[in-house]
């Protein structure tokens, strides 16, 4: 009993097993959906699996974050060297941009260049993710102390050495929490790279939105829900550890 009290109660492990429990579980809820929907002739989107759907979705969210991850890491990492400190308004200026354009607007420039697919998508959604990680990296990096740095330098370590042994570890927390809104953001907005040809979650939904079909926008919209809140509890989970981690060190 206290088992299934702890699992009830541990938001992440909840969350997988109701995001399991939809993914895995939607065809048996098409009774439910032609009770809820009597007018629809197809209650229950089928053309693809949820499961594949689910996986691709995640795919195209996973790789749009690590690949701003490391072109916005790099570049809040450059700015906070003395090399590169003259391009900090540069790089201001076009995190912000990439996060002012709509990614419907740069997915309809990336069309006619790219072709439909997976690759218009990426793009977008990277530019997207770029500013909170840039702009937390760069945040992370200034809060250190500089008489850690100072102290990093008497006990004889190079720059590199008071980077990625001093400076990074004492700003994870903060780039921690820029990634996490780089990926939340992410989540939702992968759901229109359907628009361009992706297989995401938001296949049904667009197909529902055309065909005035509202189940399948219920369907889409809760696994992209669950998923979101699974991705959420999951950075908690790991931003404990990382804290916890910084406190045994």
């Amino acid at each position: 009993m206290n088992g299934i009290r702890s699992v009830m109660a541990d938001r992440l492990v909840l969350g997988l097993l109701i995001l399991a429990a939809l993914v895995l579980g939607m065809p048996a809820l098409k009774p439910l959906f032609a009770v809820v929907f009597p007018t629809l002739d197809r209650p229950l989107y089928e053309a693809d699996s949820f499961l594949a759907l689910t996986l691709d979705h995640l795919a195209l969210v996973g790789a749009s974050t690590l690949a701003a991850v490391v072109l916005g890491g790099a570049a809040g990492i450059a700015v906070t060297r003395p090399f590169g400190a003259e391009f900090r308004g540069v790089l201001d200026a076009v995190a912000a941009m990439g996060q002012t354009f709509p990614p419907v607007a740069v997915l309809a420039v990336s069309v006619p260049v790219l072709g439909f697919g997976p690759a218009p998508a990426l793009i977008a959604l990277t530019l997207y993710g770029l500013l909170p990680i840039v702009e937390n990296t760069v945040a992370g990096l200034e809060s250190v102390p500089e008489p850690v740095r100072e102290a990093a330098r008497g006990m004889g370590m190079g720059a590199g050495d008071i980077l990625l042994r001093v400076e990074l570890p004492l700003a994870a927390p903060v780039i921690l929490a820029g990634v996490r809104t780089a990926a939340v953001v992410n989540l939702g907005t992968a759901a229109i790279a359907s628009t361009v040809g992706a297989k995401t979650l938001g296949l049904p939904i667009i197909i529902g939105l055309n065909g005035s079909n509202p189940a399948y926008v219920v369907q889409g919209a809760v696994i992209v829900a669950a998923l979101a809140v699974v991705l959420d509890a999951g950075f908690d989970r790991l931003a404990a550890l990382l804290t916890r981690w910084r406190g045994a060190a």
